[in-house]
């Protein structure tokens, strides 16, 4: 007898579609759930900072200490060594250019000197005596010439009227030959006298050149010896206020030491450190401003030191047109150093948020009640703003106060 075979409802096929559509609206259900308990986070906007993004001019600066120094400053260094044996000026005066500052006393230094012009005195001595033999051995061969052009002026008459008489047999012959010989004798002693005489003259004009160079030589070397006690008394180089520090009577100056500086008055730098990480960036020409008494002065970098200590260097920077009032040396004054031309950028506040993201996310507004994490990437910074390279647009609402109480949360609303 045959059986009859009922049809399945639930084939293989039907379960495994069943079991996947269910398997993936447990899934929506579940990312829903966990997309509203963990990314979604409850604030009170009056406890954030909004800001809107803009565009405007960008111009990147840093805000530096710096200190007024003197704008030109002489330092007094000992050129001798010594003790103090008197202290004319006091640190914090003013000073006119030649006024005593310190007196310094050197013995071994006194004895040196002495022996020293001792020395030079006695050279320039054998110089001299040198000069007076050269010029009486000079006159020595004019008095032999003229004594030679003397005797010839004798002998070349007596030798023309001896050669007359002899002719005529008047006088002997032993006679007329001792007058010629004399004669002959004096001619030939007169060249060979002055070819000596004219070589020795040559000879003498660049002797006495010499002595006489190496006479001044001597002379302003004896002058620089005797200067050197001079060195002894420390004098102000210019006018100015005296900056020193203690010194005391009897205290040891060594030679080459630094006892103090004269500062012009009235004539003022200012010197500022600025972090390394800005060295590329700093060169001479730039600008800064600083408020002195609610007035701005512009200042422009002259100098720039290349040696970093400390992570830090210094530049020096003038005052372009005038000199504030009343400033003094050592006054410290808050400056903004522009690093460059401005250029237009967009742009969002310095703030808090920072500190979290790295300036790779913010916060955007979005409607009344809501704000979304945005990727971004930011640029250069000053004291005021960041610049955007991408991911927000002027007009963009954020958040800039601090993220540190929101998480990873990737919605706020409130």
């Amino acid at each position: 007898m045959d059986k009859k075979i009922s049809k399945k409802k639930w084939t293989y096929k039907k379960i495994s579609y069943v079991a996947v559509g269910g398997f993936f609206a447990i899934f929506i259900v579940y990312f829903l759930v966990a997309y509203q308990n963990k990314s979604t986070l409850k604030i009170d906007p009056a406890k954030v900072a909004f800001s809107n993004v803009e565009q405007g001019d960008f111009q990147e600066y840093i805000v530096q200490q710096g200190e007024v120094v003197s704008g030109r400053t002489y330092f007094l260094d000992a050129v001798e060594g010594g003790n103090i044996t008197k202290i004319f000026k006091e640190s914090g005066v003013q000073v006119k250019k030649g006024d005593k500052i310190v007196e310094l006393e050197n013995i071994n230094l006194r004895l040196s000197v002495l022996g020293q012009e001792n020395s030079l005195s006695e050279q320039i001595n054998r110089i001299r005596t040198t000069r007076l033999e050269l010029d009486q051995n000079f006159l020595a061969n004019k008095q032999q010439l003229a004594q030679i052009e003397n005797q010839l002026q004798i002998l070349k008459p007596q030798f023309r009227r001896d050669s007359i008489l002899f002719k005529k047999q008047l006088i002997s012959k032993q006679a007329f030959e001792r007058t010629e010989a004399d004669y002959k004798y004096n001619i030939k002693r007169k060249v060979f006298t002055l070819k000596a005489f004219e070589s020795d003259s040559v000879s003498r004009v660049v002797q006495i050149r010499q002595l006489h160079t190496s006479e001044l030589s001597m002379m302003e070397n004896l002058d620089g010896v005797r200067k050197i006690l001079d060195y002894l008394v420390i004098r102000a180089p210019i006018d100015g206020q005296l900056t020193s520090p203690q010194l005391q009577e009897g205290q040891n100056i060594n030679k080459g030491e630094r006892i103090g500086q004269v500062d012009i008055t009235g004539v003022y730098k200012v010197r500022v450190p600025i972090d390394e990480l800005y060295l590329s960036k700093i060169k001479q020409g730039l600008r800064a401003t600083t408020e002195i008494g609610n007035k701005t002065y512009e200042l422009q970098i002259t100098y720039v030191y290349p040696n970093i200590k400390d992570g830090r260097f210094d530049v020096d920077m003038q005052f372009m047109k005038t000199i504030p009032q009343g400033i003094t040396r050592g006054q410290s004054l808050r400056l903004k150093i522009d690093l460059g031309n401005p250029s237009i950028a967009t742009l969002i506040p310095v703030g808090g948020f920072y500190q979290s993201t790295g300036g790779n996310w913010i916060y955007v507004a979005e409607g009344t009640n809501k704000a979304v994490k945005r990727q971004i990437r930011l640029g250069r910074r000053n004291v005021a703003h960041y610049e955007v390279i991408e991911g927000l647009n002027p007009g963009d609402r954020v958040i800039i106060s601090s993220y540190s109480t929101f998480g990873d949360n990737e919605e706020l609303v409130w």
